[in-house]
């Protein structure tokens, strides 16, 4: 995101509030535009549609389908979305441009491949015959477009236009809404459709983006991202096991007979938790912002301005003093996300109760809602951590990281079952300052020994 983020900072020179007010805002839709705006629109959907969809329980096996297929997709496209990010910034550092679309049209294909059959064999084998073959037909479209679109956010990330960047998020989720309100009466099998055709403008919109930003070149289709040489495969286990360390208390939560109910086929739902946790999220944007602005933006050309040193001789003393640069952007871009995402969380706190009155939602979620505002700030907080780890080339240190976030959300939160209700949300919670924690340690004994690391242990 640093090509994004090095234009808003063009609005932050203007020294206007306008200017920061303008800058902070593209730069939270955009760094968390796709996930936010996913939530807004299936909750817009859901509470249009109450009433018209008959019978009631219609919409709620609507919204319980798209949450499963925003899981699902999020953790099998895991898989390569680190990996790929990481070949397409190699081949763009060797300037080697033409060499991209190649592949983003390979791992479209292999994406396709893999989710559409695993789609199909879920759909075929454990959903039952209460589902018709209009569901089972788009929930494995939705499932693959969804996929398609999370590998193509990959590359969107590198457009500098972030005006076109946030228009096509707008419009693609803005269509999914409104097919949604125009199919409604086709009870649950309308809604997904409506979902469905804007997941497929969106798709379209990205790839035709960035068909234009890219080069051709003269192979159509490429696999040079598989290959062990240009590639590296620890990534592909450190973005699955962050993404389903994200997941795993809710999988919990959704399949505890204690603390969820059956919706429709092999799917549940947890009333107790869900609600809370989605509602937090929205509370990432501000803290997103940060991330964007500051460590996608400060620190990356601080990153560059340091190993351009080291690559043309420059002298130590002023290696160093780049280094201490680098240690002063991470250090302020940490504290930045503090500041905001904790006064962000001041705020709600302040105001939840009238907000989920507001929205129609029992004040008895009040508590498990201010634990899942805790949690969501220092998510933010451990995607900075992982971000710079990969800037730095950690890759081990950033996949033992996933694994222990994972590890522990799920152990705390089996613990959390068997201490009651009044400890749930603190599994989660917990997870993410522990594994935060762990990485503020890391990054502060690497950058103590970063000139070591950067001399030294060159191959």
């Amino acid at each position: 995101m640093a090509g994004i983020g090095f234009e808003l900072r063009k609005l932050l020179r203007r020294e206007s509030l306008l200017g920061i007010l303008r800058a902070y805002g593209y730069a939270g839709l955009i760094s968390s535009g796709p996930w936010v705006l996913s939530i807004l629109g299936v909750m817009l959907v859901g509470i249009l549609s109450v009433g018209i969809v008959l019978p009631a329980y219609r919409v709620q096996q609507f919204l319980v389908s798209i949450t499963y297929i925003m899981c699902a997709s999020l953790v099998l496209t895991g898989l390569l979305q680190l990996m790929f990010t990481r070949f397409v910034a190699d081949r763009l550092f060797q300037r080697k441009r033409d060499l991209v679309m190649p592949n983003l049209l390979g791992v479209l294909t292999l994406t396709t491949l893999v989710s559409g059959g695993l789609g199909a064999a879920v759909m075929i084998f454990l959903f039952g015959a209460e589902v018709g073959v209009a569901y089972r037909v788009l929930m494995v479209g939705c499932f693959v477009t969804v996929c398609d679109v999370w590998m193509l956010v990959v590359l969107m990330s590198g457009l500098k236009n972030y005006r076109q960047v946030l228009g096509i998020f707008v419009a693609g989720y803005g269509v999914s809404v409104l097919g949604c309100l125009v199919l409604r009466r086709s009870s649950m099998e309308g809604l997904l459709a409506g979902f469905l055709l804007g997941q497929v403008v969106l798709f379209a919109l990205m790839l035709a983006a960035l068909v234009r930003d890219y080069p051709p070149a003269r192979a159509l289709v490429a696999y040079g991202f598989l290959s062990r040489k240009q590639s590296f495969y620890s990534l592909m286990f450190t973005g699955f096991f962050y993404n389903l360390g994200i997941w795993a208390d809710k999988l919990l939560f959704w399949f505890n007979p204690d603390t969820s109910e059956h919706v429709i086929g092999p799917l549940r739902s947890s009333v107790i938790y869900d609600l809370p946790i989605f509602l937090a999220y929205l509370s990432i944007v501000p803290g997103m912002a940060v991330f964007l602005v500051r460590v996608e933006t400060d620190f990356a050309e601080q990153y560059d301005l340091y190993y351009n040193a080291v690559r043309e001789g420059d002298t130590l003393p002023h290696i160093e003093h780049l280094r201490h640069g680098m240690t002063f952007f991470i250090r302020q871009g940490i504290y930045e996300i503090f500041k905001v995402q904790g006064l962000t969380m001041l705020v709600l706190l302040l105001a939840g109760e009238r907000l989920l009155k507001l929205i129609g939602i029992s004040p008895l979620y009040l508590q498990l809602l201010y634990v899942d505002l805790g949690a969501v700030g220092e998510q933010v907080l451990l995607l900075a951590i992982l971000n710079v780890l990969f800037y730095l080339d950690q890759r081990a240190v950033a996949l033992a990281l996933t694994i222990l976030f994972t590890v522990l959300n799920v152990g705390f939160t089996l613990i959390t079952f068997a201490l009651g209700p009044a400890f749930y949300g603190y599994g989660f919670a917990a997870a993410t300052a522990i594994t935060s924690f762990a990485g503020i340690m890391i990054l502060s004994r690497l950058f103590g020994r970063l000139e070591y690391e950067t001399f030294m242990l060159q191959r």
